[in-house]
């Protein structure tokens, strides 16, 4: 059983850098054909899908955020991390990891899910 677990600061300055780290246990970040991703749920909104970082290392982010994130990991700790840059309160939002499994890689389509953690942009 593969589980995932968030971890970061609950509160983050308007300008400042988010950062949150997503350990994965029961299964390793490097298998072939699994995806780690980064959502965001903001209150009162739906879930939006921000980027992953694939087995090989390789990343891919949407088009909303993709100016301001970055994913990379940490293979010996069996983490990946994500650095959302220059937030703003419209940042505020639940954050989930999860991962995808599979040669096609679908938002929509994770299998695995962390219980994400709520970060609060505010001065």
């Amino acid at each position: 059983q593969v589980q995932l677990q968030e971890s970061g600061p609950g509160l983050v300055k308007p300008s400042q850098t988010l950062s949150l780290t997503c350990t994965v246990s029961g299964g390793s970040i490097t298998t072939y054909y699994t995806y780690w991703s980064w959502i965001r749920q903001p209150p009162g909104k739906g879930l939006e899908w921000i980027g992953y970082i694939g087995f090989g290392g390789s990343t891919y982010f949407g088009p909303s955020l993709k100016s301001r994130t970055s994913i990379s990991r940490d293979t010996s700790k069996n983490q990946f991390s994500l650095q959302l840059s220059s937030v703003s309160p419209e940042d505020t939002a639940v954050y989930y990891c999860a991962r995808y499994y599979g040669n096609n890689f679908a938002p929509r389509g994770m299998d695995y899910w962390g219980k994400g953690t709520l970060v609060t942009v505010s001065s």
